[in-house]
């Protein structure tokens, strides 16, 4: 269950490392998306909407209304609802309000107000004024249209009227009548006049019965029936427009591109395998990042030795902390010797190791850098100088010879022991008896030693040298470096039983993080234009010498390599 949460408290730190380092990006998206909306609804034409109310039936109208009134008002409620965006209707609203068009059925809408007999008639216009009349007109043509609209009807409404009033009248005479008949009837004594009275009081209570009968047939024609149109409400002028709704529109806009920019993001990480910040470095190695080295300027190596081109700047301040956390790493065991590795080339391997070896001549301890990487070195060309013997020499010779290979440089307590010739198996070398008694012999002689090795995936030279120190950093690079490598570098280390320190996170951004695509191994070939004599070489822009392809050649045994050594020496 812990591992679960602490699984899921690890890609929600990814997340936010990924978010955190394009921020800029997911900023400008979002801020792109919401200037374009503003910009292109300000250009767009104001919209108004004005709505007017009709009622269909006279259920309301009623004392007591029944449930079947109300279900035939909402029926023709919706019959009313259709015609309204049809020709007929917009065309007689046009004509009666002198328009040279008819209006667009996309611009009118009507709608029942839900379990009411109110229909609602909504027109858009670009002029206010406009959309208010057309409003009307339209209620009132659907009001034309219907049964209650026509005028012999009202002409049969009024004579029923009159009728009416007339019967109203007859009615209350005849009431009258049968209260002066009841008031004689009282005052007879007479049986004769006993009974003419009761006759007189039952002629006219029929005669009454007869009125009222009329009356009450005569009545719902002048009330209506259920399908009748009444304006309810007429429109009024709208003050401000419903479209477009510029903070809505923005608003969407920005979420939108702020979606977008998300995705884009998380698809690119998804397709981008390389390492990109410290926390995934330490995550995938399972080695503390020691430091996180921005990029150095500079496009050759001996302009890429910030520590003695600029002391004080950040990157150098950074050298200075890893130089820190190796003796930190340390204080149980001293570490004498320190190997820096990489998983590929180019990583900046070569770069890191001179400026950490500066630095520790700097803390005035006597400092050997050794360009162990006996296929493609460089050190003789970071620090201008002479490869012409160099770390072959050094262990094809004797103990005595061994100092007669290290050159001190410009820097005060650092000393360089370069490659030297290349020799056909660098693997037989570096993992030779007499390798292991140079370096204790140097141990003798300098308070560090820090090795240059050749990538630990490409060739097994690195792995092999890295059980014969006291430590080993590993380089990786921001952009460059493949997950999976970090993982293979680390686990191919401990399996060769080197003592892992830390790693480095090269040429990070400021936000300890950069961009790039891919990873791949190239062909990891030999030199064979090593030096002009004076340690130049030729340099490419990317801070690389030319090389020639070249293939290992196997040596079986120590006398072989000999034998080739004093070919070679001979040959100079």
């Amino acid at each position: 269950m812990n591992s679960d949460i602490d699984k899921q408290q690890i890609d929600l730190s990814q997340y936010a490392v990924i978010i955190r380092r394009w921020w800029w990006l997911v900023a400008a998206c979002a801020v792109v998306a919401m200037v374009s909306a503003y910009l292109g609804t300000m250009r767009m034409p104001r919209i108004y909407q004005a709505t007017s109310t009709v009622i269909v039936g006279q259920a309301l109208e009623q004392v007591n209304p029944t449930g079947q009134d109300f279900f035939i008002s909402q029926q023709l409620a919706e019959t009313y609802r259709e015609m309204v965006r049809r020709r007929p209707i917009l065309s007689a609203a046009a004509e009666s309000l002198g328009l040279s068009y008819v209006p667009s059925p996309a611009n009118v809408t009507a709608r029942t107000v839900p379990a009411t007999q109110l229909l609602e008639i909504s027109v858009r216009d670009t002029e206010p004024e406009r959309a208010r009349l057309l409003a009307d007109e339209i209620a009132w043509q659907l009001i034309l249209q219907s049964p209650a609209a026509d005028p012999g009807q009202d002409e049969r409404r009024q004579f029923i009227r009159a009728q009416i009033t007339d019967l109203e009248a007859k009615i209350e005479q005849a009431g009258e009548e049968i209260r002066l008949e009841q008031a004689r009837l009282e005052q007879s004594n007479s049986a004769r006049a006993i009974q003419q009275h009761q006759a007189n009081i039952q002629a006219l209570e029929a005669k009454r019965a007869g009125y009222q009968n009329t009356y009450a047939q005569l009545l719902p024609s002048i009330q209506g029936g259920a399908n009748r149109i009444e304006m309810f409400e007429v429109a009024t002028l709208p003050m401000a427009p419903i479209s477009p709704r510029v903070l809505a529109t923005v608003a969407g806009s920005g979420a939108i591109g702020l979606l977008l920019a998300l995705s884009g993001i998380f698809f690119i990480e998804y397709l981008d395998h390389s390492v990109r910040s410290a926390e995934e470095v330490s995550r995938l190695a399972q080695v503390p990042v020691m430091a996180s080295i921005a990029r150095l300027p500079g496009q050759r190596y001996p302009e890429q030795l910030i520590t003695i081109i600029d002391p004080l700047s950040p990157a150098s301040e950074a050298f200075r902390g890893l130089r820190t956390g190796v003796r930190f790493a340390s204080v149980d065991r001293p570490l004498r010797s320190l190997m820096v590795a990489s998983g590929g080339p180019s990583e900046g391997k070569s770069v890191t190791a001179a400026n950490l070896a500066v630095v520790f001549a700097e803390a005035g301890q006597r400092v050997l850098l050794i360009d162990s990487d006996l296929r493609r070195p460089v050190q003789h060309r970071v620090f201008r100088l002479s490869n012409l013997h160099g770390l072959t020499d050094a262990i094809m010779g004797d103990s005595a010879s061994i100092m007669e290979h290290v050159q001190q440089t410009e820097v005060e307590n650092l000393w360089v022991l370069t490659s030297g010739d290349i020799p056909p198996n660098p693997s037989e070398l570096l993992g030779s008896d007499r390798m292991i008694q140079m370096i204790e012999e140097l141990k003798k002689r300098f308070h560090m030693i820090v090795f240059d090795s050749p990538p630990t995936l490409v060739v097994t030279d690195g792995a092999i040298l890295g059980s014969r120190v006291d430590g080993v950093l590993l380089v990786t690079d921001s952009g460059q470096t493949h997950r999976r490598a970090v993982e293979r570098s680390a686990e191919q280390l401990r399996r060769a039983q080197a003592n892992l320190l830390g790693a480095v996170l090269n040429r990070a951004s400021v936000r300890d993080s950069g961009y790039g695509y891919g990873y791949g191994y190239y062909h990891y070939r030999y030199r064979d234009d090593q030096s002009d004599g004076n340690g130049q070489g030729s340099i490419d822009d990317a801070g690389h010498g030319s090389e020639k392809s070249g293939e290992e050649q196997p040596a079986d045994t120590r006398s072989a390599l000999l034998g080739w050594f004093k070919r070679k020496k001979t040959a100079h």
